[in-house]
């Protein structure tokens, strides 16, 4: 290739949506031209950001890509409102196909993309949700505030189809006869880190199908169990968008109970990514600001502790063993998450900011939407906060959800071989940290906290 691209392309921008496959941007793209160029920006600031697990999870998603195209995806590094148009540019691009994001910084990035594009659109078609943020509304046009109700719409809403892609719906550019600096290959993050999920869009679909065929039917019932591993596990999955919520929608029959509960769970991701698109200032601060009144315990005491709740380190079985979990894979069941996050705003009474903030720098699946609102409904400060008499006992907890203790046992090895792995009774074996703090005397402490912001209101 000399100069500038003779047709007239398009330009296919991935973000989260590292696939071929039910791929909305990329029919759109094939609408208009043929022809296309495959790229995706390496953000310095998303890279400085993310953990090294998300990195090594994107990475090796985009090297399932690159291989996908047999090598015509271009991976280009820098500001997106400095490459996307200088890419635009060199191609003659008629337009900038993307798949719409809606958190606060991508929709920020986008129009900074959209001022530097000029005359060429950016066209954005589709989305990382079953039913993309503000689209589910209540009668008076305002966002729901409750789960609930928004489910009910949300169903009611619906979705299409999934969309008919895949590697032979273009034509695409190779990015090897490109001449200026954005069409310069940069490297592909590699941090060296082994993860406990494989990545890349075929790793999802063969997962997803062996979940449809293997554990759906049971999922309603074995979600919550963590040592049967009775869920899909396909977080990180959705995270990157190498599987989209409409593929795997598509195969729920809804007059099954399980595959209800599943979808619940694609509800709640849609709910928490309109909660933040609605309401931005969520991502760090109180949803329900009448919670900035609650006193939380930040002195050096109170960092001891949240070293010792993030080492897994309590003395509370279920707890350590969701928290190491979390250290050594980046990974942990929702009925953990939940677990451990009441455990540390409510017998710990550290502020909730603290816990996500460390599960945003272990998770692979870490989403901001997800992991902060998820957070604020254990603290109670959020949309459908948990109710503040709410505290899960940690010890109950692992008694009905980890039964046998197989759980306990994988990822506390200390308590490999006691009898009662949940020490309710017994000896504590020697190794094992006595419980950090007393369960009884923390609840009345929290109940206490709670009620006096309640007083204020």
């Amino acid at each position: 290739m000399v100069g500038k691209y003779v047709l007239v392309p398009s330009l296919l921008w991935f973000r989260r949506d590292l696939r071929l496959s039910d791929l909305p941007a990329l029919s759109a793209a094939v609408d208009q031209d043929r022809d296309v160029l495959a790229c995706f920006v390496l953000d310095p600031r998303l890279e400085a950001s993310s953990s090294a697990r998300r990195l090594q999870f994107l990475g090796d998603s985009l090297r399932q890509l690159h291989a996908d195209l047999s090598g015509r995806l271009l991976v280009t590094r820098g500001r997106p409102e400095e490459r996307i148009p200088l890419l635009a540019d060199e191609i003659n691009a008629s337009a900038v196909h993307v798949s719409a994001d809606f958190t606060p910084f991508g929709r920020h990035r986008d129009a900074r993309v959209q001022d530097a594009l000029g005359n060429v659109p950016l066209v954005s078609t589709g989305s990382a949700y079953l039913v993309s943020p503000g689209r589910v509304m209540k009668d008076d046009d305002t966002p729901y505030r409750v789960f609930t109700p928004y489910f009910r719409r949300w169903r009611d809403h619906g979705w299409r189809r999934p969309a008919r892609t895949g590697v032979h719906s273009a034509q695409w550019i190779d990015p090897d006869g490109l001449h200026t600096a954005a069409g310069q290959p940069g490297h592909i993050p590699d941090p060296g880190v082994p993860l406990c999920f494989t990545a890349g869009e075929a790793s999802a679909l063969q997962r997803w199908r062996r979940f449809v065929a293997d554990g759906l039917m049971d999922y309603a019932d074995q979600r919550d169990r963590p040592a049967a591993d009775g869920t899909s596990a396909l977080s990180a999955h959705l995270k990157f968008g190498t599987i989209h919520p409409r593929t795997m929608a598509d195969d729920l029959d809804l007059g099954q109970s399980s595959h209800v509960a599943y979808l619940r769970q694609l509800a709640f991701r849609d709910f928490y990514a309109a909660v933040l698109y609605h309401w931005p200032d969520s991502a760090w601060h109180n949803w329900n600001r009448d919670f900035d009144a609650i006193e939380t315990d930040t002195d050096a005491a109170a960092v001891r502790l949240f070293e010792a709740w993030k080492q897994g380190l309590t003395g509370f079985p279920f707890i350590d063993a969701g928290m190491r979990q979390l250290s050594q894979t980046g990974f942990m069941p929702n009925r953990l998450r939940m677990v451990t996050a009441s455990f540390l705003v409510k017998d710990l009474h550290l502020p909730w900011q603290w816990g996500a903030r460390w599960f945003m720098a272990q998770l692979v699946d870490g989403d901001i939407a997800n992991n902060q609102h998820g957070w604020q409904w254990s603290a109670g400060c959020g949309t459908d906060a948990a109710p503040y008499f709410r505290v899960f006992n940690p010890t109950t907890q692992g008694k009905k959800f980890d039964p046998t203790g197989a759980y306990i046992r994988r990822w506390v090895p200390e308590l490999a071989d006691v009898a009662d792995v949940h020490l309710a009774s017994g000896t504590r074996p020697p190794g094992y940290p006595a419980p950090i703090v007393d369960h009884g005397d923390e609840r009345a402490e929290a109940l206490r906290r709670y009620r006096a912001v309640g007083s204020q209101g």
